[in-house]
């Protein structure tokens, strides 16, 4: 009789199990970004930081995603360094099937800090950001059928990148060509974390040049994954992303 009740709960498991796969819609999406830092020291130890970025998806056809991240930094170490900001996105309607029925506002406040540490010609890198969101939830309007931002919905993420920085050749004993690797998970924290725990996932490969002491530019393969909030879809995503990076110090 334990038998027969092993085997009923054991294919019950499974149609479960193959009923939460069916109804999750996988979907991939060949990305380009074009992504923009700017460091800028403005004291002995703090700095202000302007990021910024512009995402397409499946080539250049479809818009994918815009933001800008303003920052103030402020160096505790020559290790450690903390930072709080505000970060403002707008997530266009992309992809088959789409995340956003229209195109979606988000705004985020968050804290981070980033340790960093070297050993021969590796330098490690590792950020822990906790990002306060609040995201444009879209709804149809009975009057019109379109579908327009309701109301902002509060969500909790925290997100830990790290990364390795491998010095490949060298000017004036000074980094010149380095290679990167690394990785970032986004997690769903909170009482309104969804149907998922993971939120996103990059697998981060490529290449990075120092142009001078100023201005540095990085050629990077990602690997994304995303969840939607229902775990309805996954995304896979293959993405290249070409970074210019500044650096001033405005205190000389």
């Amino acid at each position: 009789m334990n038998h027969k009740k092993h085997k009923k709960v054991f294919f019950a498991l499974v149609m479960l199990a193959s009923l939460n796969a069916t109804s999750q819609v996988k979907s991939q999406n060949n990305n380009i970004w074009f992504h923009y830092v700017g460091k800028n020291m403005i004291s002995e130890k703090t700095s202000f930081t302007v990021e910024a970025t512009m995402r397409y998806a499946n080539g250049f056809s479809e818009k994918q995603q815009w933001f800008i991240r303003p920052s103030l930094d402020y160096k505790f170490t020559s290790k450690f360094t903390g930072s709080v900001g505000f970060t403002h996105y707008e997530t266009y309607s992309y992809g088959n099937p789409v995340l956003n029925k229209i195109t979606s506002p988000e705004n985020h406040v968050w804290i981070q800090g980033t340790y960093t540490h070297s050993k021969g010609d590796s330098k490690f890198i590792h950020r822990l950001r906790d990002e306060n969101r609040f995201v444009g939830i879209a709804k149809r309007n009975s009057l019109t059928n379109n579908f327009e931002i309701d109301h902002y919905e509060y969500r909790n993420r925290v997100r830990y990148m790290f990364l390795v920085n491998y010095t490949l050749t060298k000017v004036d004993e000074k980094p010149k060509l380095f290679a990167v690797l690394g990785d970032e998970v986004f997690l769903n924290i909170g009482s309104n974390a969804g149907k998922t725990f993971l939120n996103q996932n990059r697998i981060i490969a490529g290449l990075g040049y120092n142009l001078n002491a100023n201005h540095q530019l990085q050629l990077n393969y990602i690997h994304q994954k995303i969840w939607n909030f229902s775990n309805t879809i996954q995304e896979d995503n293959p993405t290249i992303r070409l970074t210019y990076v500044t650096n001033f110090d405005w205190t000389k």
